[in-house]
């Protein structure tokens, strides 16, 4: 069997254990990677994740660069679409 990878663009990713990332993502059957990931280590929202995927980062919120994370699709929790130019440093 062919393994596919699909390319989805900027995404929060969460992972099992609770760390969350944000970067570009592709996945296949077997990985999510994360390029040019950073930790979402402090949210810095009053209405969590979502508000960060609808508006970027907060004042408040607390990124730490991981470069490229791959994590096992079995240890995937959700993926939540957001855009590049949110996330622009």
């Amino acid at each position: 069997m062919e393994n596919k990878t699909i390319l989805t663009g900027t995404a929060i990713v969460i992972a099992d254990r609770g760390f969350v990332y944000v970067g570009e993502i592709t996945h296949d059957e077997q990985f999510t990677t994360i390029s040019g990931a950073r930790n979402i280590r402090r949210w810095g929202t009053e209405n969590g994740l979502g508000e960060l995927a609808l508006e970027g980062p907060k004042k408040d919120t607390v990124l730490d660069d991981t470069g490229t994370v791959r994590i096992p699709a079995n240890a995937l929790i959700a993926i939540i679409d957001t855009e590049a130019v949110l996330w622009k440093r």
